[in-house]
């Protein structure tokens, strides 16, 4: 290798830059930290490091107590970047939450610390979280937040408050010449339904950053579903978005159809268990016949799609670098997979395709077994049920009723 060689990899080498994260971590200890006291191994671990830049408490339970010595420790690491923070209230009642998120969020807000990561899924705090916390979301310590995960949190109407705190911090940041720019939501198992599917739709319109959106089980249906569509041809660099296990209907699906043809970054699209049903399944497969080039992975299970409308989504992919595809649960039939299946090999993508061990079998199938049943309850009736006039077959006579007997209960 020639000294110009050398040179140039050395410069590269230079050049590159590795995060390394400095990770203080209890995860999965299961400890029960109710005092000040209880709290001391976390503590000094927070004190003696180096320097911190994430704390993961997940799978350990907090107490107020605990959560506030914690809290005193934090106010000392301005370089705190990810609060990692999932599953660490198990067990303990909904008015020690609030409390202990206000002490915890208050210490970063104090340390000056910039979050890029907040994590507080699978803590059950309902909306009294969301407000305990909102002060920190609002903050100067909020501003670099990327990634905010908050699945499985019962959230419910606190995900009106949770849009309104998103577009307020977006408004100060932006004040203060420093826009947010989250990139990643998670907020799936949270029972937003359509008035806070609406809500957060306005904050996505607002922010305009977002690369990954999973707002799953949140019995969400058209109404939601078009609003969401609406914001995300905001979000340019929109790469995946999971809305599993929402109920779109046809009507939601053709929305959503129409905003994802603009985003040419998407590359994961998880519409399973959502009702899209065949003619919301044509909309999709005329969409991505065009446009959603970058796509790599479909989700379309128990949707009540035809073999239709499943050979169309097929033939949209032609061209595209597929690496997944989930027609499980549909109403394809047998003839249908075979069409599915054959369509896909011709293009040299079968091994894209999932299970598809649950179809539910074609319309056509469903309605032969249906007449086929009646039929036969109808010729069942008719052996069973019908009278016979023929004179010389009748029985005549007196009916023969036999005496009751006197009998005495003693």
């Amino acid at each position: 290798m020639s000294t110009s060689d050398i040179s140039s990899v050395t410069n590269l080498l230079a050049e590159a830059k590795v995060d390394k994260i400095n990770e203080v971590s209890f995860k999965g200890q299961s400890l029960k930290l109710d005092e000040a006291k209880d709290a001391l191994p976390i503590v000094k671990a927070i004190e003696e490091a180096k320097d911190v830049q994430s704390l993961r408490l997940e799978g350990n339970t907090l107490g107020v107590e605990a959560a506030e010595a914690i809290a005193k420790a934090l106010e000392k690491r301005p370089e705190f970047q990810r609060a990692r923070w999932s599953d660490m209230f198990t067990g303990r009642l909904r008015s020690e939450i609030p409390p202990a998120l206000r002490s915890l969020g208050g210490a970063i807000i104090k340390s000056g610390a910039r979050l890029v990561e907040l994590d507080l899924s699978d803590n059950a705090f309902g909306p009294d979280g969301v407000k305990a916390f909102k002060e920190l979301l609002t903050s100067t310590a909020c501003y670099s937040l990327q990634e905010l995960r908050l699945n499985n949190n019962g959230l419910g109407l606190g995900g009106k408050i949770l849009a309104e705190a998103l577009i307020e911090c977006h408004k100060l940041s932006t004040q203060a010449g420093k826009p947010l720019e989250l990139k990643v939501f998670i907020c799936g198992r949270n029972r937003l339904e359509n008035p806070c599917a609406i809500a957060l739709a306005k904050a996505f319109k607002t922010l305009k950053s977002l690369e990954e959106i999973a707002m799953f089980q949140n019995g969400i249906n058209h109404e939601g579903i078009t609003a969401l569509a609406e914001s995300l041809v905001y979000n340019k660099n929109l790469k995946v978005i999971n809305l599993n296990d929402n109920t779109f209907t046809a009507k939601g699906a053709i929305s959503m159809a129409k905003s994802i043809e603009h985003l040419d970054k998407l590359e994961v699209i998880n519409f399973g268990d959502c009702l899209v049903k065949s003619e919301g399944a044509e909309a999709l497969a005329d969409t991505l016949k065009n446009g959603v080039p970058a796509l790599k992975e479909l989700y379309l299970a128990f949707g009540e799609i035809n073999s239709l409308a499943a050979v169309k989504i097929v033939e949209s992919l032609y061209g595209k670098a597929m690496e997944k595809l989930d027609f499980n649960g549909n109403c394809l039939g047998e003839d249908g997979i075979e069409e599915v299946k054959g369509t896909l090999e011709a293009a040299d993508q079968l091994d894209i395709l999932g299970s598809l061990s649950d179809d539910e079998g074609d319309d056509e199938e469903d309605d032969d077994d249906d007449d086929e049943y009646e039929d036969v309850d109808e010729d069942e009736e008719d052996e069973e049920g019908t009278t016979i006039k023929d004179p010389a077959l009748e029985v005549k006579g007196t009916a023969i009723i036999p005496k009751k007997e006197n009998t005495q209960v003693c």
